[in-house]
């Protein structure tokens, strides 16, 4: 599941995609907010969550992309992300697509949820550039967008990253 990014949000992040040349870089296209990653699953559970997840309510809600960062902590960066604005209504949301996931049977993710946008992975990174990636953007903002429903998502991994396909969408109400 995922909330993806209004189309100037996504043409600001990419323009990062020129500033570390030992990154590879999410294309533009890719760049969403996860809200919950489930993994492989039979078409019987696929069908199951696609169902539970229509029962999923959540008012409209502002939400703001901003701040760099990178996974995991400490001088071996493996993921640089951009982060979002502290959001009540994003936590909630996230919690009743969790609940209405138990009831689809996938057990509940033990990692807490750490809303953020991947922007690129590193197979070797240069921690000094990334340090100094982090702190030229630390001020990194775009202006808040409405986040009025979230996609479930299928994907294939591929050598070129992750490809993903939209199978249902579920609006606020």
């Amino acid at each position: 599941m995922a909330i993806d990014l209004p189309e100037q949000v996504k043409k600001a992040l990419a323009r990062f995609s020129s500033e570390l040349p030992s990154a590879r870089w999410v294309g533009s296209e890719e760049l969403h907010l996860t809200m919950r990653f489930i993994g492989e699953m039979d078409q019987e559970t696929f069908s199951s969550i696609r169902t539970v997840l229509s029962g999923v309510r959540f008012p409209a809600f502002p939400l703001t992309v901003c701040g760099v960062g990178h996974f995991p902590p400490g001088r071996h960066p493996r993921v640089l992300w951009v982060g979002l604005r502290p959001c009540d209504p994003l936590v909630q949301l996230q919690q009743e697509i969790e609940i209405a996931l138990l009831d689809a049977g996938i057990t509940a993710d033990e990692r807490p949820f750490s809303p953020h946008i991947t922007l690129a992975r590193f197979k070797e990174s240069v921690p000094a550039a990334v340090e100094r990636f982090e702190k030229a953007h630390a001020e990194f903002a775009c202006p808040s967008f409405e986040v009025n429903h979230f996609i479930l998502y299928s994907s294939v991994l591929t050598p070129h990253g992750a490809i993903h396909t939209k199978e249902a969408v579920y609006r606020c109400r």
